[in-house]
């Protein structure tokens, strides 16, 4: 399992102005084009309250997107620790020990268990049960007491760990180039001079509380912050000699060159021009991207005007030939190829497809 434990900052050049200048210039902007281009939205849905022992096992998100996250091709669960320990693991995996204020995600959607304790057993997870509460107002309130508690009430208040759990929804297609590089089970610890974190952790307690009028908008707004500081966390702690989309946008010229495609994903670019603007030779350009992509920079532009083209087509009403002049054709009919070459499908189709079923 790769698992991601928040540790220390990487040494990107030996200079800390430098480093910083990379990572805000070239990575965030990057970083915020992509979460607003693949829908990122954010549900907070349980409030669990535990006693000394107790164990749950979540099913894996495919099968429970449709009911918690309706629209949402993909979705991934969050819980937040706002008392008290816990235990997380991916079924099959290690378990990863939680503290107050701790944060744990799970990118890719895995089944996975939260627990008092590492060799706490849970049932089998119940999709059912899920799917069938998703309607009920949120938060709803869990009560996991525990074989001593059986007998008896415990009032969250009294409870000795409390959990916020929620959703995140995204689309995986055209293109999602997020996803794939965060790992299966992402920690987040608590950081005591963490301000702005501890903010938001504890507006989402008040609010899965006292359940005031707007408060389900409000805890969307705030998974939704959550995630992305997350994973602006996790991006400015990578290892040096690490690979990916993400640590791609760190690198001074992968992350130039990114940011150039996606400020600009119509322009005219060739691999010459962007080598020139981005300071490399074409070869090195090009083993460098691919060394952090995994895929050549003229194949991740097209890849990427399919992404933008799908949200256009979902939408807005305009016309095919609009959106393919808009994102870098010259042409309806050679945007048609090229989306239905990447998609599958032509882009009528997918717009109509997708509509019928959201």
């Amino acid at each position: 399992m790769r698992t991601a434990l928040i540790g220390a900052p990487p040494d990107l050049t030996g200079n800390p102005e430098r480093d910083r200048e990379v990572r805000v210039g070239m990575s965030q902007d990057t970083l915020s084009e992509v979460l607003r281009s693949v829908r990122l939205r954010g549900a907070v849905f349980y409030y669990v309250s535990g006693g000394r022992e107790w164990a749950a096992a979540t099913p894996a998100a495919r099968h429970i997107a449709a009911a918690v996250m309706p629209g949402s091709e993909h979705v991934m669960e969050y819980h937040v620790v706002t008392k008290g320990e816990a235990w997380a693991a991916v079924v099959g995996e290690p378990p990863v020990r939680l503290a107050t204020g701790d944060i744990v995600m799970f990118p890719r959607g895995d089944q996975h268990v939260m627990s008092s304790a590492p060799d706490v057993r849970p049932e089998p997870p119940d999709p059912a049960w899920m799917i069938a509460t998703a309607n009920d107002p949120k938060p709803i309130p869990v009560s996991m007491l525990g074989v001593d508690n059986a007998a008896g009430a415990q009032a969250p208040e009294d409870a000795q760990t409390v959990i916020v759990c929620g959703f995140l929804g995204c689309d995986l297609r055209p293109y999602n180039p997020l996803i794939a590089t965060l790992p299966r089970l992402l920690h987040i610890p608590s950081e005591g001079d963490d301000r702005w974190g501890s903010l938001v952790i504890g507006q989402a307690v008040r609010e899965s509380q006292q359940r005031r009028p707007g408060g389900e908008a409000v805890l969307e707004r705030l998974s939704e912050m959550m995630f992305v500081d997350a994973v602006r966390r996790y991006l400015d702690r990578l290892p040096p000699d690490s690979t990916g989309w993400l640590a791609g946008l760190r690198d001074r010229f992968v992350g130039k060159a990114l940011a150039l495609l996606h400020e600009n994903p119509a322009h005219d670019w060739t691999i010459e021009l962007l080598s020139e603007r981005v300071g490399l030779s074409r070869s090195a350009l090009h083993e460098r991207f691919v060394h952090y992509v995994d895929q050549p920079p003229m194949q991740y532009l097209g890849q990427w005007r399919m992404q933008i083209a799908a949200k256009r087509l979902l939408q807005s009403h305009d016309n095919v030939a609009t959106i393919a002049l808009d994102v870098g054709y010259d042409s309806e009919a050679a945007f048609s190829r090229a989306f239905k070459r990447i998609v599958g499908t032509t882009p009528s189709e997918w717009r109509r497809e997708r509509k019928s079923g959201s």
